[in-house]
């Protein structure tokens, strides 16, 4: 038991710290940034392996660590904002996954579809917020640039990489995924 905890925890921190990477590959182009979103990789992961709690965690963290350490985000709205979405993406992707009876890649597909609505929801709530705050308007418009349009190039990369990740971890026998027909006989064995 104490194994699995530290070990689900040093993944945790090793998916926090590809989330602090991850942005100086497309650092220099903040507009290719925004597109690729690749703070949000290791979030998904972090809560499809280590399970919500975790993918909650790194997700809050990993903005406001790395404004803290490199200045960008910038903290306000953008960390702020980001903290919270990446959270939701944490944790939703990470409880609907465990909840789901298969482990599979359509499970897979259908925690990141309901954790990136949710995630961009949970952002544009924040961001109204925020600018409000400052007597700024957040339109649907800007929420639809911001939450939807810009980022299509990296939502379907990550639809496409991230159960490619996890298919080949399943490779690898470091994250199980079991199919129907593998669940009802592991339940009669």
């Amino acid at each position: 038991m104490k194994n699995k905890k530290l070990k689900t925890l040093s993944l945790a921190a090793m998916f926090l710290a590809l989330g602090l990477v991850l942005p100086f590959l497309t650092g220099q182009l903040q507009k290719i940034g925004n597109m690729l979103l690749p703070m949000h990789f290791p979030v998904m992961l972090c809560g499809l392996i280590c399970g919500w709690k975790y993918g909650l965690l790194v997700g809050f963290i990993m903005p406001l660590l790395r404004f803290v350490l490199f200045g960008m985000p910038k903290l306000y709205p953008t960390a702020v904002a980001m903290a919270f979405e990446l959270a939701t993406y944490g944790l939703v992707v990470g409880l609907l996954y465990a909840r789901s009876p298969w482990k599979c890649t359509k499970s897979i597909l259908k925690a990141l579809l309901i954790s990136m609505a949710s995630g961009r929801i949970v952002w544009g709530v924040v961001q109204m917020i925020l600018l409000r705050i400052e007597n700024n308007a957040f339109t649907f418009g800007a929420f639809i640039g911001g939450a939807l349009l810009n980022a299509i190039p990296g939502i379907l990369l990550q639809l496409l990489i991230i159960p490619a990740i996890m298919v080949a971890l399943h490779k690898a026998k470091l994250v199980p995924l079991l199919k129907k027909h593998d669940r009802k006989h592991s339940a009669n064995d």
